[in-house]
């Protein structure tokens, strides 16, 4: 059975700083590329990154520049370092691993990419 666990959530403030982390079991977590997506009340999902298995990283525009992914493929873990946050970044935030074996999802920030995801992580900036 494939579980993600995503944690390091939590309360801040506009400008502080969040390493969210995800440990994978269940499948070889070396073999398939991640996203982080979140959602925000009363939204739908949107990616936030993703990275390959050998750790080429993809952002979209709200997150270039101000988050970083990575995956320690040892610890079967991804992690999301989110720096600046604003309010906006306010959502629930999940660590998806991609359906495709090996290869990184030709549409990363297509959400049916992905058939593995975990129960989120809920993160609150305000303002």
């Amino acid at each position: 059975q494939v579980q993600l666990v995503e944690s390091g959530g939590g309360l801040v403030q506009t400008g502080d700083s969040l390493r969210l982390s995800c440990v994978v079991s269940g499948r070889t977590f070396s073999e398939y590329a991640m996203g982080w997506f979140r959602q925000a009340s009363g939204k739908g999902r949107e990616l936030v990154a993703a990275v390959s298995v050998d750790g080429i990283t993809f952002y979209t525009s709200s997150a270039k520049g101000r988050f970083a992914v990575s995956r320690d493929n040892a610890k079967n873990t991804v992690y999301l370092q989110m720096n600046i946050l604003k309010p906006e970044d306010t959502a629930v935030y999940y660590c998806p691993s991609q359906r495709a074996i090996f290869t990184m999802a030709a549409n990363p920030w297509e959400a049916n990419e992905y058939n593995y995801w975990g129960q989120g992580t809920q993160v609150t900036v305000s303002s």
